[in-house]
């Protein structure tokens, strides 16, 4: 009886897999042991190939050679991994080898890689899927355990290759195009072109955005202040100082009385579970991490430091079958001193809460939500961006099983010479989840640092005296430049950029792009020049203006790339053929094609 092949994505996964399955004979470009042999890929060994592999004629870039519509796609080898494809095509078709397991990453990517190394050697044999959420020993041997037949993950592959042409047809097609009318390297993309009008149409806002003067009035009372207003309690802006100064003699060292006090009770839940972009988002806000940075510090958390779950993920949910695990990875983190007292909390109750914000198999997709292994947890390994990236996941993990923060509001409007003031403040009632936050989150933000007022315990009619009273001088701002956080908040909610109701609903379920490939658009922008970042800020570039001027709606539109995105995600379902959308991507070729000979005007 031959050996099983395991191929896996990197090396660093192949070394861990192969120390599982006892496989210590190293050997060039695999490690080999009693039953199994386990080899790797370096990421993309195999691409799609260019216009001249097809014609010599398509190596000038002529307008007459447009569209470029390969019959079949063809694949190439990377040429600086060409010598691993090489070990890996005589591993693949050897004799000594049975059957194949692929052990890329457990997503769309991680499959096209192993289909297009099995595609490009010729390989016939049989293949199984191991399909794992943590680089741990133990979720190793479970993967292994229950492998399943690698042909149950055809549609994924079928998704990703798809998703591999379109760019590549849409991409090639369009970027010659528009090169070649405009006399000038314009670089264009099925999902970059779109997120590049997001952030174009918002510098318009700010360019456009004229900032007026105005003004408010405070009262400061004994130990409270309140915002003069007028018919509605946000009607707090005076336009005319005039009418401030005149407010402000008024009531200055006057005697008025409380009108009136509203209570009202809120309660907020705990925040959801880390997906990827959650994580990214929180990154940026508060350490300043860009998403790929924030990507490739939770990579390693997961592949080298084996210290948290597959990241790249658009699930914040954990499946019922979970449970113990759960548990399992909150015993270890209460050995760990820092959160030891969080996580006798959530022993203490009767029952573990794990309810539908928690655990929810409907919600979870080829991954759930990014949690910590119940893996050993050794912090001084870490490097400091680590224990950034892993504390706040962390946290996040310890507060879903908190109770509700809960809080009191209480508005005040007091009356002083016929002059409203609303004064606002906040009761802490419950901690809740909170509580964590306020104890270990040592980068709050801006947003989490804002403090109300603490109210006195006033009553209806009671008297107040103005000790003195505020003009305050202020000014309108303009919308907010995107920063990274911002963007990706943008990219996964594209749906709300389409005025369409019914494709609005639609497409909650597919953004631009993917939380795994986001982090590479935006790099992709900065790269080619169409934006530039200042502090925490993205901006686009003139270079960049200009390219969303003078493509077509439907290259720019979020409705576009949402509607792929939503055919790719019925193609990984079975609810789509992969010809339908081909077809589909054909016909879009086409009209870039004529668009661009069109559009003479806005030359870069």
């Amino acid at each position: 009886m031959g050996k099983i092949l395991v191929i896996a994505e990197k090396p660093s996964v192949a070394k861990d897999i192969a120390r599982v399955l006892g496989c210590k004979e190293r050997k060039e470009g695999f490690l080999a042991g009693e039953n199994y042999i386990v080899s790797w890929a370096i990421g993309h060994l195999v691409t799609l190939a260019d216009p001249e592999d097809y014609d010599e004629k398509y190596k000038k870039w002529k307008r007459e050679t447009l569209p470029i519509l390969p019959k079949k796609m063809i694949l190439k080898a990377v040429k600086k991994t060409q010598p691993q494809l090489k070990i890996l095509k005589k591993l693949m078709n050897s004799k000594e080898v049975d059957s194949l397991i692929c052990a890329t990453d457990s997503g769309r990517e991680g499959e096209l890689i192993f289909r297009y190394i099995y595609e490009m050697v010729n390989c016939k044999k049989t293949f199984q899927r191991l399909w794992i959420s943590s680089m741990t020993d133990v979720a190793i041997q479970e993967g292994f355990a229950r492998l399943k037949d690698g042909r149950e993950y055809d549609n994924l592959y079928l998704c990703a290759k798809c998703r591999s042409e379109a760019d590549w047809l849409v991409g090639m097609n369009a970027t010659r195009a528009y090169t070649l009318q405009y006399n000038a390297l314009l670089s264009i993309g099925r999902v970059q072109t779109p997120t590049l009008a997001i952030m174009v149409e918002r510098q318009k806002e700010i360019d456009a955005f004229v900032p007026e003067d105005y003004y408010e009035v405070q009262a400061m009372y004994e130990n409270f202040s309140g915002i003069w207003f007028d018919k509605k309690e946000t009607d707090t802006k005076i336009k005319k100082l005039e009418q401030a100064q005149e407010i402000v003699q008024k009531v200055q060292g006057k005697t008025g009385s409380v009108f009136s006090i509203t209570q009202e009770e809120k309660k907020q839940s705990p925040p959801l579970l880390y997906d990827l972009t959650e994580l990214q988002r929180d990154c940026n806000k508060k350490f300043g991490f860009s998403a790929q940075k924030t990507l490739s510090i939770a990579q390693d958390l997961y592949e080298k430091r084996k210290m948290i779950t597959y990241p790249r993920t658009d699930s914040r949910y954990l499946s019922e079958d979970m449970k113990q695990k759960v548990k399992n990875t909150l015993l270890k983190l209460q050995r760990v001193q820092k959160y030891t007292s969080f996580i006798s909390y959530i022993f203490s109750q009767e029952n573990i809460p794990f309810h539908k914000r928690i655990i929810d198999n409907s919600k979870v997709t080829d991954h759930h939500a990014i949690i910590p292994t119940d893996g050993k947890i050794s912090l001084e390994n870490l490097t400091e961006e680590e224990k950034k990236v892993y504390h706040v996941i962390v946290m996040r993990f310890m507060a879903v099983f908190y109770p509700q923060y809960i809080y009191m509001v209480t508005k005040v409007v007091t009356i002083v010479e016929q002059q409203k003031f609303i004064s606002k403040g906040t009761t802490v009632l419950q901690e809740g989840w909170t509580a964590i936050y306020k104890a270990l989150d040592i980068e709050k933000t801006k947003d989490e640092k804002k403090q109300e007022q603490i109210l006195p315990n006033l009553k209806q009619g009671e008297t107040v005296v103005v000790k003195q009273a505020k003009l305050l001088k202020k000014k309108t701002k303009p919308p907010a430049y995107y920063t990274e956080s911002s963007l990706l908040s943008a990219m996964e909610n594209a749906g709300r950029f389409v005025e369409d109701e019914v494709l609005k609903e639609q497409m909650k379920e597919s953004g631009l792009g993917t939380p795994a490939t986001r982090a590479a658009i935006i790099e992709r922008l900065l790269t080619v020049g169409y934006i530039i970042r200042k502090g925490k800020n993205l901006v686009p570039t003139e270079k960049g203006m200009k390219l969303i001027e003078i493509v077509p709606e439907e290259l720019k539109s979020p409705q576009t790339t949402g509607k792929w995105e939503k055919g790719l995600s019925s193609i990984a379902k079975g609810k789509m053929s992969s010809e339908r959308f081909m077809k589909s991507i054909e016909r879009y070729v086409y009209f870039l094609i004529e668009a661009s000979d069109k559009r003479k005007e806005n030359i870069v």
